[in-house]
């Protein structure tokens, strides 16, 4: 029977692990690389909000400015669960703060503060100081981190047509099947990034800050009072928006926080969940006695 596309099974499964493998390795180092970050950057010195937006992006960022602002009786909530403004503005406070205190005089509701023009603005300058610190990576170095979905892609789509033919042809494909997954979700891994696009440096930061400060995690129960306003935001930043509805349940529930919107940051730390050859090559193993198995 002939080969094909005119090659063996075994020549061809042979060269597709290669290259799948090569672009595996290529990508996870260039990942690790980018997000690296800045080494000996430090976290000791950041407010809350900007920990949030490390640990858990412009949700949480919000979420930590809520529980200070709460915490100093700044806001509450009104009618169809929208915050209001409990007292004014004390100076010194960050620009993300202030937005949020100002849609909340819009009756603004949680939900909505993303979109809202002001704290979208102060957003972008609570991330823009991160990326020049090397905390947090710039959307330019995302997108070329992207740039290996290409390749990835276009070996799919190989690996695709060359089962689909050997199907037709009438030949084993079993070790074939194996790589085309193997490259499937080589393909997602580099085709997504994290939610967050905090560097490596800066997640082993947050671990030791979580040490620092573990007795603002819910778990402890803490009596957030003490702690005031910037104690009741680190707890957020840290330990996600359970801490919210430890400090004040009541309000989290009619200000719709998510609970389910927890701190915790990545766990990848700038790996790709496909840099190795064992994880992505679609198994090792030879292709027998001449079988044809890849296609």
């Amino acid at each position: 029977m002939q080969d094909t596309w005119g090659i063996p099974g075994p020549t061809f499964i042979g060269y597709y692990l290669v290259a799948l493998v090569a672009i595996a390795i290529a990508y996870a180092i260039h990942r690790r690389v980018r997000y690296r970050g800045t080494p000996g950057a430090r976290l000791d010195d950041l407010g809350p909000q900007q920990v949030a937006y490390l640990s858990g992006g412009d949700q949480l960022a919000i979420y930590a400015s809520i529980g200070g602002l709460r915490s100093a009786d700044l806001i509450g909530t009104g009618p169809g669960r929208t915050l209001t403004q409990t007292g004014p503005l004390p100076a010194g406070v960050t620009p993300l703060d202030a937005a949020i205190h100002h849609a909340a005089g819009r009756g603004a509701r949680t939900g909505e503060l993303r979109q809202d023009q002001w704290v979208g603005s102060a957003l972008d300058e609570l991330r823009a100081g991160l990326e020049r610190r090397g905390l947090v990576i710039s959307q330019d170095a995302i997108r070329t981190i992207r740039l290996w979905a290409i390749p990835a892609g276009l070996l799919l789509a190989i690996g695709i047509a060359r089962l689909v033919a050997g199907v037709q042809n009438g030949k084993p494909v079993g070790f074939l099947v194996a790589a085309v997954v193997g490259t499937l979700l080589l393909f997602l891994s580099t085709a997504r990034t994290r939610k967050v696009p905090a560097t490596t440096t800066a997640l082993s930061g947050l671990n030791s800050l979580r040490i620092v400060h573990r007795h603002l995690s819910p778990r402890q129960s803490p009596a957030y009072a003490t702690y005031g306003a910037a104690g009741a935001a680190m707890g957020v930043a840290l330990f996600g928006a359970a801490s919210l509805y430890e400090m004040d349940p009541a309000f989290a529930a009619e200000a719709e926080i998510r609970r389910a919107a927890l701190g915790g940051g990545g766990s990848d730390g700038g790996s790709s969940s496909c840099g190795s050859s064992s994880s992505c090559g679609g198994g090792g193993g030879g292709c027998g006695g001449g079988g044809g198995c890849g296609g």
